[in-house]
C-alpha cells in the first residue's frame, strides 16, 4: 500500500461557484461546539451500514471528500487505512484536527467540483462522499464525476450518498438524481454495483421527510 504524502503547495483551491460557496459559508458559521458535538455522535459503522461490506478489508489508501470533522476519516484510521481528509470548511478542518490525531490521517484544503489539490495523491482505493453531493448543483455535479473517476484506483469503489429532502438552515441543497447520477457515473468510466434506498438516521432529518439513496461505483481493474 502506498502513503498518503502530504506535499508543498503554493496555493489553494480556486475559489467555488456561487452556489457552493453559500454551502461552506453556512457551514462555518454553523460550525459551533454543539454542531461539531452533533456531528460525531453518530456512529460511522450506522451511517455506512448499507454499503460498509464493499469497503476495503486490507489496509488502504483512502479520499473521504467533505470530511468535515474527520468522524468517519478517523474510523477509517483506526481500522489500518490511510486517510487523507478533504474539507474546505477551515473551521471543521481546525476541528477534526484537535479531535483526530492519528498519523493515519492527512487534512487537505480542496473543494469540488475541481478537486485540484487532491489530484497530486494519486489514485485511491475508496473514495467516499457521505453528505455531499446534493449541495452540487447539476453542472457541478457533471464536472466533478470524472475528477472522481480519476481518483480511483483500477478495481477500487467510489461511494456516494443521495440526500432526498430538505437541508439544514443556511446549507442549501440540490434536488439529487439516483438515475441522473448513475449515468454521470457510467460516462465516467465508473460501474454501478450497489444501490439502495435508506431513511435518515437522525430525528430531526426524519421529521423533515429526509431520506438517502446509497450508491456504490467500481472502476474496472
Amino acid at each position: 500500500m502506498s502513503s498518503v504524502h502530504l506535499e508543498p503547495r503554493s496555493a489553494g483551491p480556486p475559489a467555488p461557484g456561487q452556489a457552493v460557496r453559500h454551502v461552506l459559508e453556512g457551514y462555518a458559521a454553523a460550525a459551533t461546539p454543539d454542531f461539531v458535538a452533533r456531528y460525531n455522535a453518530l456512529f460511522s459503522e450506522q451511517i455506512y451500514q448499507h454499503v460498509i461490506d464493499l469497503f476495503p478489508q486490507r489496509a488502504a489508501k483512502i479520499a473521504d471528500i467533505g470530511a468535515g470533522t474527520g468522524r468517519d476519516a478517523a474510523w477509517f484510521a483506526a481500522r489500518g487505512h490511510d486517510v487523507l481528509a478533504i474539507e474546505p470548511v477551515r473551521e471543521l478542518r481546525e476541528a477534526g484536527r484537535k479531535l483526530h490525531r492519528s498519523k493515519r490521517i492527512l487534512w487537505l484544503d480542496d473543494c469540488l467540483p475541481s478537486l485540484s489539490n487532491t489530484v497530486r495523491f494519486g489514485a485511491f482505493d475508496l473514495v467516499t462522499l457521505c453528505a455531499v453531493w446534493q449541495h452540487l448543483p447539476d453542472a457541478d455535479q457533471r464536472a466533478a464525476m470524472p475528477r472522481l473517476a480519476g481518483s480511483i484506483a483500477p478495481g477500487g469503489r467510489l461511494v456516494i450518498s443521495l440526500r432526498h429532502g430538505p437541508g439544514g438552515e443556511g446549507r442549501p441543497v440540490f434536488a439529487s438524481s439516483p438515475d441522473a447520477t448513475i449515468a454521470t457515473g457510467s460516462a465516467a468510466g465508473l460501474s454501478l454495483v450497489r444501490r439502495r434506498e435508506a431513511e435518515s438516521l437522525q430525528e430531526g432529518n426524519q421529521a423533515m421527510g429526509v431520506s438517502w439513496t446509497w450508491l456504490v461505483f467500481e472502476k474496472a481493474g
